[in-house]
C-alpha cells in the first residue's frame, strides 16, 4: 500500500512538474510575440537593405535591394539589379515590374499571395496570433524563431519562419512552400521611422509598358 502511495505521490509530483514547465514555456512564447508586436506597433516606416535567395524548381538564384515600409500598408522593394526592378504595394494595389518587360503587373492587395506579402502585417495594428495559423516560439542562440502558416495561404505556403532578436527585430524570413521551394530574406542596416511620403509608393509604368491585371509572376 505504501508503495502504491509514493507511486501516486511521484506521478502526481512529475504531472504538476510538467504542467508548471509547460505553462512556463507557454508565458515565454507569449511574451516573445508580444515583444514583437510592440516593437512594430510602435513603428510609423522603416527601411532596410535586404538579402533574396530563392532555391526551387531546379535553380537558384539570389538578389538584394532596399526595403520601404510605411504605414498604413505600403510596401516598396526596389532591386539593386536589375535595376528598375520593383515590387510595390501602394496600400489598394501590388505592382509588379521587371526592366525589359513590355507589361507590368497590377494585382488587388486584398487578393495578394506574393511571398513578400507576409511582411504586410507589419504594417498595421501586428497581431501575430491572428496573422499566423499553428504559430510556435523556439528559442535560437540569444534570439527566438517564431513559425507558422500566414492566414489564407496555406495551400502555397508550408511554413513562414522569422528569426527575431530579443528586442523583437526581425533579422531573417524564411518561406517554404508547399511545392519545395525555399525563399529567404535576411534584413540588415535597418532604420526605424524614417522619413517618407506617400508618394515613394506610387508606381507608374514607363512609357511603351502596358498594365495587366492579374496573378502575381513566380
Amino acid at each position: 500500500m505504501r508503495l502504491v502511495r509514493g507511486i501516486r505521490g511521484t506521478g502526481t509530483v512529475l504531472a504538476a512538474s510538467l504542467c508548471f514547465a509547460l505553462q512556463a514555456g507557454a508565458q515565454q512564447n507569449e511574451a516573445v510575440v508580444r515583444k514583437v508586436e510592440e516593437h512594430y506597433n510602435h513603428l510609423a516606416s522603416l527601411r532596410a537593405h535586404y538579402v533574396e535567395h530563392y532555391s526551387g524548381m531546379g535553380m537558384e538564384k539570389s538578389e538584394e535591394g532596399t526595403l520601404l515600409l510605411k504605414k498604413p500598408g505600403r510596401m516598396r522593394w526596389n532591386y539593386a539589379a536589375p535595376v528598375g526592378k520593383v515590387f510595390v504595394l501602394d496600400g489598394k494595389f501590388g505592382w509588379f515590374y521587371t526592366p525589359g518587360d513590355a507589361q507590368a503587373t497590377r494585382v488587388p492587395a486584398k487578393q495578394l499571395d506574393d511571398l513578400r506579402s507576409p511582411l504586410r502585417f507589419l504594417l498595421g495594428h501586428t497581431q501575430l496570433q491572428k496573422e499566423l495559423d499553428n504559430l510556435a516560439v523556439t528559442s535560437v542562440g540569444a534570439g527566438f524563431r517564431i513559425t507558422g502558416v500566414p492566414k489564407g495561404m496555406a495551400e502555397r505556403l508550408k511554413l513562414l519562419t522569422l528569426e527575431v532578436t530579443a528586442a523583437g527585430v526581425i533579422q531573417r524570413m524564411r518561406l517554404e512552400e508547399t511545392d519545395g521551394a525555399v525563399t529567404e530574406f535576411a534584413f540588415s542596416g535597418v532604420e526605424e521611422n524614417v522619413p517618407v511620403k506617400d508618394t515613394d509608393f506610387s508606381f507608374a509604368p514607363p512609357e511603351g509598358v502596358t498594365v495587366v491585371n492579374g496573378l502575381p509572376p513566380v
